[in-house]
C-alpha cells in the first residue's frame, strides 16, 4: 500500500496532543488559586515559550504578535508553498492572506484586554429592588481547548483567523491542517511549532484517517471552515460529546442585478467578473450564478467579456497572467463535467479551455430562454456550490421572479445586488434571508474588520471576525453574591407554608398584562 501524498501524525500523537492541550488548559486555571503549585512550565531550553503566567492577557497579546511575525517574516516561503499547491499568484497571497492575516494580529493583540473587559468581569446592576444589595457580575470565560479545522482554499487566513479568537479568548487550540494543500500545511507546521508556544497551539497533520481519530475525542469548542457534506460528519462527531461548533460554510451565492438602478453595467461586470476570478472561483463567497432580466443578459455578457479581456489581455491561462489553477486532479475532473453536463451555452473569451497544469478559463454559461426558470434550477450547474471559475447567467421576468427564485433555494452564505434604489434595495433585504448581503460589489466585505461574517441555515452558523471570533471561543458566567443581610428579603420562601406566603407566590396570578400599543408595539415591525 503506497504511503499518501502529504504528512500525517502518527494516531497516538494525536491523542497525546488532545492531552497535553487539555493539561496546559487546567494547569493556567489553577495557577490562579492562591494555594496552587501550578507554574506557568516557563522552560529554559525552549526560546518560543513566552515570559507570561501561561493564557494571561499579556501571554494572549504576545501569542497573537507572534502569528503577526511568522506571516511577515515567512511571506516569501508561504507564497511559494501556495503557489506549488494552488498555482495562486503572489500577489494574491499578499493581498488576500498574509497582509490581513498581520493586520487582524495586530489588532487582537491591541484589543484582547477591552473585548475581556480590562481583565476584570462586567459589573451588572440589578433591576429588582429586592436585589439591589446583590453583587453580580457576567465573566466572559474561555471555553476550553479549541479544535481549528481549516481548508485548502484559503489556508492561511481560514487556519489563522479563527485561531487568533481561541489565543484572544485564552483556549489553548488544535490546529489540523488541509491535507489537499501538502507543501503549505507542511510550512505551517513548522512555523507554528517554532514561534507559537508548543504548549497551547499544535498541529495536527493527515487526511480522513487522522481527521476521524481527532474527532472521536472531546474538545470544547470546534470551529469548521468547509461544505456542508463534511460539516454534517463533524456535526455528528462533536454531538456525541455536546461540543458547540462554528461552521463557516458556503453555498450558491447568487447576484440580482436591477439594470434600470444598478448604473453603470460596465463597472458591474468589472466588480462580478473580479469576484469570481478569485483564486479561480474558489471560494465560499464567489458569486455563484446571476440572475437579470432576459433583455439585458446580451449586452451583460459583452460586458463581463470585456472585463476579462482588459484584466487578461493574453487569456487568463497564459503564463505571463496572474490568475490561479484548480487545486486538485479529483477538482479539475468534477469542473470539467460540470461544463460538458449543462444545458447552457457557454459564452465569453477563452470558454472551456483548459490547461494540463489544471488551468481553466473562467466561463460565462447562458441558459436558452426556452428553458423555464425550473428546469434551470435542476441543471447540473445549479446543483451545489461551484466552487470553480464558472459563472452562469439566468434571465428572469423581473425583479420579483429572481427574488422567488433565490428565496425557493437553500439560504445563501452572501447575495449580492446592484441596485442604487434605496426602494428596490429594501424589497430584496426584507424579501430574502442569507448570512451577509452586499449591495453594488462582490468579495470586498471580507476586508472589513468592523462586520460579523458568517452563514444562515446551510450555509453554517457562528460568525468572524476578531471580537466576533473570540466570542464563539467564549461564554458568559454569570456570577452573584447575595449576603446574609439580605436574609429578610427571603422569609416567605421558606416552609412551612402561610396565608402571608402563599399571597405573596400569588402576587403574579394579579399582574395587569399590558396591550401591545403600550409597550411599543406601534413601531414598524422587523
Amino acid at each position: 500500500m503506497s504511503s499518501p501524498p502529504y504528512e500525517c501524525t502518527p494516531l497516538d500523537e494525536i491523542d497525546r496532543i488532545h492531552a497535553e492541550l487539555h493539561a496546559t488548559f487546567l494547569s493556567a486555571s489553577l495557577s490562579a488559586l492562591p494555594s496552587s503549585s501550578a507554574t506557568n512550565g516557563n522552560s529554559t531550553f525552549n526560546t518560543n515559550i513566552p515570559p507570561f503566567p501561561l493564557l494571561s492577557i499579556p501571554y494572549r497579546t504576545h501569542q497573537a504578535l507572534q502569528i503577526a511575525r511568522l506571516c511577515q517574516e515567512n511571506a516569501d516561503s508561504i507564497c511559494e508553498a501556495l503557489f506549488l499547491d494552488l498555482g495562486k499568484p503572489r500577489e494574491e497571497v499578499l493581498l488576500a492572506e498574509v497582509g490581513a492575516v498581520i493586520e487582524r494580529a495586530v489588532i487582537t493583540a491591541e484589543k484582547v484586554e477591552e473585548w475581556v473587559t480590562g481583565g476584570e468581569a462586567e459589573k451588572v446592576e440589578m433591576s429588582a429592588t429586592w436585589q439591589q444589595n446583590w453583587r453580580a457580575k457576567v465573566e466572559k470565560r474561555a471555553k476550553g481547548v479549541g479544535l481549528v479545522i481549516s481548508p485548502w482554499n484559503y489556508p492561511l487566513i481560514l487556519t489563522f483567523q479563527p485561531l487568533l479568537g481561541a489565543v484572544a479568548a485564552g483556549c489553548p487550540a488544535a490546529i489540523k491542517l488541509s491535507e489537499v494543500v501538502p507543501q503549505f500545511s507542511s510550512l505551517m507546521a513548522k512555523l507554528i511549532d517554532k514561534y507559537l508556544d508548543p504548549r497551547a497551539y499544535k498541529v495536527v497533520l493527515g487526511g480522513v484517517k487522522e481527521i476521524t481519530r481527532v474527532l472521536e475525542l472531546k474538545w470544547d469548542h470546534i470551529f469548521y471552515t468547509g461544505n456542508g457534506r463534511v460539516a454534517r460528519i463533524i456535526s455528528a462527531a462533536a454531538a456525541k460529546h455536546l461540543t458547540p461548533m462554528t461552521l463557516e460554510l458556503g453555498g450558491k451565492s447568487p447576484v440580482i442585478i436591477h439594470p434600470q438602478t444598478c448604473g453603470d453595467l460596465e463597472i458591474v461586470a468589472r466588480r462580478v467578473v473580479w469576484g469570481k476570478i478569485n483564486n479561480a472561483g474558489q471560494i465560499c463567497i464567489a458569486p455563484d450564478y446571476v440572475l437579470i432580466p432576459t433583455t439585458s443578459i446580451p449586452s451583460f455578457v459583452s460586458a463581463v467579456s470585456k472585463a476579462l479581456k482588459a484584466f487578461f489581455p493574453k487569456g487568463a491561462l497564459h503564463p505571463e497572467s496572474r490568475y490561479g489553477r484548480i487545486v486538485s486532479q479529483a477538482h479539475y475532473k468534477r469542473i470539467k463535467g460540470l461544463l460538458e453536463g449543462t444545458k447552457g451555452g457557454q459564452s465569453g473569451p477563452g470558454s472551456a479551455t483548459f490547461t494540463p497544469d489544471r488551468g481553466i478559463e473562467p466561463t460565462v454559461v447562458v441558459f436558452p430562454e426556452s428553458m423555464s426558470l425550473e428546469e434551470i434550477g435542476k441543471d447540473v450547474l445549479m446543483e451545489e456550490e461551484l466552487f470553480a471559475p464558472i459563472l452562469p447567467v439566468i434571465g428572469v421576468k423581473s425583479l420579483e421572479e429572481g427574488v422567488e427564485f433565490v428565496r425557493r433555494r437553500d439560504h445563501p452564505l452572501v447575495i449580492y445586488a446592484f441596485t442604487e434604489d434605496k426602494q428596490v434595495q429594501e424589497k430584496i433585504l426584507k424579501s430574502t434571508m442569507s448570512g451577509n448581503f452586499v449591495f453594488n460589489d462582490t468579495f470586498q466585505q471580507l476586508a472589513s474588520n468592523d462586520i460579523p461574517f458568517g452563514g444562515v441555515g446551510e450555509s453554517g452558523h457562528g460568525r468572524q471576525v476578531l471580537k466576533y471570533t473570540f466570542d464563539e471561543f467564549t461564554y458568559q458566567r454569570s456570577v452573584v453574591d447575595i449576603p446574609q443581610s439580605e436574609e429578610p428579603h427571603f422569609g416567605d420562601r421558606y416552609p412551612p407554608s402561610t396565608p402571608q406566603s402563599v399571597a405573596f407566590v400569588e402576587g403574579c396570578l394579579k399582574v395587569q398584562i399590558p396591550s401591545v400599543a403600550s409597550v411599543g408595539g406601534r413601531k414598524a415591525a422587523l
